[in-house]
């Protein structure tokens, strides 16, 4: 396929629209259900880098949860535990065998439920029936991977009455070294941003204290790619391989970190037993619980 035609473009009074290779080849995806548009491509192909990054800077499997342009969170691979599994409303699923890519998007979408709500979803790895079951269950627009088990492509091609996008990426896509952009019918041109995240990048430590445990060092990687995927501004917080809160997109910085910040404060006040213990009616829904909880823990 070497063009496709969206749903519309950032708006839906921006018609037509379609992406296509400049060069004529054939795309790096397909499309296996749904119609995306222009802003899930977006999400789902700087997602796709992101989560690529993540697995080759630390071995592990990869999530993302993608809104409009920047990650509202993203993590690596790495187990839960109970307290996690609670806040992150999976408790009631069977969360202790949890493949790591499952573990991977419990994180990436919990860490900021109110952000990640409709989110695009970006994996690792061939999505499975344990992170597509979680899928389901989520407000999401849609998920690419490099790849889907057939049990999962099944349980995602159910989803929005099926509607919901599912796309299949080619993992050995490489783009050209420079990329293009167009503004009020301007090309813009630059080399694309291939700087290596690993310990050579971060082995420069400019303060007295030198010792960096590997646990940190894994989070600073974490954290800098993620970055590498925002909207400057854009500062972020990361705790055992996994973003509790991002702040992208403010003309100030001093706005991003505040933002950041809030965010990381309500993923720790999330855990308290104040607010685990909270008596919610079995009607209300996740995304309800999400909101009073928010207000709850707020300062307003």
């Amino acid at each position: 396929m070497k063009e496709l035609q969206l749903k519309y473009g950032c708006n839906p009074n921006q018609k037509p629209s379609k992406i296509y290779m400049a060069d004529g080849s054939e795309l790096p995806i397909q499309v296996l259900s749904g119609r995306p548009g222009y802003i899930n491509f977006l999400d789902a192909f700087n997602g796709w880098q992101l989560v690529r990054d993540l697995k080759k800077a630390t071995g592990l499997p990869a999530a993302t949860s993608f809104k409009h342009v920047s990650p509202a969170g993203a993590s690596i691979g790495l187990p839960l535990n109970e307290t996690l599994a609670k806040i992150y409303w999976v408790g009631d699923m069977d969360w202790k065998n949890f493949s790591p890519l499952a573990c991977a998007y419990a994180r990436a979408r919990g860490a900021d439920r109110m952000s990640s709500f409709g989110d695009f979803i970006s994996l690792s790895d061939v999505c499975d029936k344990d992170t597509a079951m979680l899928i389901k269950r989520e407000v999401s627009d849609g998920v690419i991977a490099p790849g889907y088990t057939e049990e999962a492509l099944e349980i995602l091609k159910q989803k929005k009455k099926g509607n919901y996008n599912v796309i299949q990426i080619d993992e050995n896509y490489v783009p050209e070294p420079l990329e293009h952009k167009q503004v009020f019918g301007v090309t813009f041109e630059q080399g694309r941003q291939e700087l290596a995240i690993d310990d050579a990048l971060i082995s420069n430590i400019v303060t007295e204290n030198k010792e960096l445990t590997e646990e940190a060092k894994r989070d600073m990687k974490v954290s800098l790619i993620i970055l590498k995927y925002t909207q400057s501004n854009s500062v972020c917080f990361v705790k055992d391989g996994q973003a509790i809160g991002v702040g992208a997109g403010q003309q100030s910085r001093v706005h991003c970190t505040r933002l950041a910040g809030q965010k990381a404060d309500n993923w720790y006040l999330r855990q308290c037993p104040k607010v685990l213990e909270l008596p919610f009616k079995d009607t209300i829904t996740r995304a309800e619980r999400d909101n009073a909880i928010d207000v709850y823990i707020g300062e307003e």
